[in-house]
């Protein structure tokens, strides 16, 4: 897990009192962290390693870490994970974010360092469920609406099972998960496109990728709204791009990589003797003269996308920028990460 702005798994550890000094120092290194003595000084030190740790352990009363805590907080998607430990290392009590964050799997990590018991109150650790958050995590699934999300989770610890429609295929559910062949009668759908759904909570797969081309001197405002009205008229859903990509001669396009990094997002380059060799696709005498290729976004689009891939949205031709769209064929390739070892 990498919290946005910081490194992964950079972790912190705090202590109050000398008891927690001289624990906080040894699980320091245990855990490869850093040390911070914070007597005094606690709201200034939390409001700091917030910022730049994924990670923070504190050795203190859980009060007082609640009502330090308490301004800084924004979401699980953004709130670093937070381990309580007691100064004699009994418990590890994983506080916040224990699943998207981490928490439980560093409450584990502490417990093993100390020889104590780590404390997980997350509903789907406790009851035996799939951990949903988890789950999407490992197989690059983004949700549509986190409202919506939320509530299906909700479903889950309720009745014990979810039904999963998905437009590509999927890999092994979880027990408690069940594919359906009626993508309205799901609680879960997996699908890049944005058609409403009658109760189901959209998960978007990393499916899609953008061929672009462009005009030397293209601003990334121009790309981004080419891109923004090619996903709006065709009914794609912008969370399921998972690259860009383009011909060679655009890799010091200025526009087109800062419209990449503002995104988070990839670019994979071809030369123009690979753009050719794609069967099928649009053709441009004007382009074939300017680059040596006969098209760059749809060839680009389909290589990126790799072996099995479809051209879902053809060239469309914007001010100074040409998209197309290839969907990945099998986009849900598991990625599982955090496994604990002794």
């Amino acid at each position: 897990m990498t919290v946005e702005g910081r490194e992964e798994w950079r972790c912190a550890v705090l202590a109050l009192t000398k008891g927690g000094d001289a624990l906080g120092r040894r699980l320091a290194a245990s855990l490869d962290g850093d040390f911070i003595a914070c007597k005094g000084r606690l709201a200034a030190v939390f409001a700091e390693v917030w910022r730049d740790y994924p990670q923070i352990v504190c050795i203190m009363a859980t009060g007082i870490v609640v009502r330090t805590i308490a301004p800084l907080l924004q979401d699980k998607y953004r709130d670093p994970a937070i381990v309580v430990c007691d100064e004699q290392g009994r418990f590890a009590v994983s506080l916040l974010s224990g699943h998207l964050g981490g928490a439980n799997l560093l409450a584990q990590r502490v417990a093993l360092a100390t020889g104590g018991h780590p404390v997980l109150t997350t509903a789907s650790d406790v009851l035996g469920h799939t951990a949903l958050d988890l789950w999407c995590r490992d197989l690059g699934l983004i949700p549509g609406d986190k409202a919506a999300f939320t509530r299906a989770m909700g479903r889950l610890v309720d009745h014990g099972s979810l039904k999963v429609w998905s437009a590509c295929p999927l890999p092994p559910l979880p027990p408690d998960l069940h594919p359906v062949d009626d993508r309205d009668a799901a609680d879960l759908i997996v699908d890049a496109r944005t058609e409403s759904a009658a109760r189901g909570a959209f998960l978007r797969p990393r499916a899609l990728v953008f061929g672009i081309g462009c005009n030397r001197g293209t601003p990334a405002a121009a790309i981004a709204r080419a891109v923004a009205a090619t996903c709006a008229q065709h009914r794609l859903a912008p969370e399921a791009i998972a690259r860009l990509a383009s011909i060679d001669l655009k890799q010091d396009e200025a526009g087109l990589l800062e419209f990449a990094r503002d995104q988070g997002l990839t670019i994979d380059f071809f030369s123009n003797n690979q753009l050719n060799q794609v069967a099928g696709v649009s053709t441009s005498p004007a382009v074939l003269k300017a680059t040596g290729a006969k098209g760059v976004a749809e060839p680009a689009a389909l290589l990126s996308a790799g072996p099995g891939s479809t051209l879902l949205v053809d060239k469309m031709k914007w001010t100074d920028v040409t998209t197309a769209v290839a969907e990945i064929a099998d986009p849900l390739v598991i990625t599982t990460k955090g496994t604990l070892t002794a």
